[in-house]
């Protein structure tokens, strides 16, 4: 699983939880559904709703961003982040790190979820 694998599952929930969800709430005998891609999550709120997200700066910060969802903020991680987003040159500069922020937002709302424009611009 790569970084932002790990990102999009901290905001939305991971596969898994939607599985121990689908099969508590399923009859024995039913058949399973497809699953349903994720769609409408409101990430300001989510991410609003965690514990410390009012002492750190994860609306522009990808550092705190990483923090926030209780992820290793090293340099390693982001460049392996910046990589799975399409930039191969990442060398941890202030506007690397604005970039990044932008370009997971981004991704973040082509997978379903609802981000401010000021976030992904």
């Amino acid at each position: 699983m790569g970084i932002f694998s790990s990102i999009k599952n901290a905001i939305f929930g991971s596969d898994e939880d939607d599985k121990k969800a689908e099969a508590a709430a399923a009859p024995a005998a039913a058949t399973p559904a497809a699953p349903t891609p994720v769609s409408g999550v409101d990430v300001v709120a989510r991410l609003s709703a965690k514990p410390g997200a009012d002492n750190l700066n994860w609306q522009t910060s990808i550092v705190d961003l990483f923090k926030l969802l209780g992820l290793d903020p090293s340099y390693a991680n982001r460049k392996e982040l910046a990589g799975e987003l399409g930039r191969t040159d990442y060398e941890g500069s202030a506007e690397d790190n604005i970039w990044l922020h932008k370009a997971t937002m981004q991704e973040i709302a082509k997978n379903g979820g609802t981000v401010p424009a000021d976030m992904t611009d």
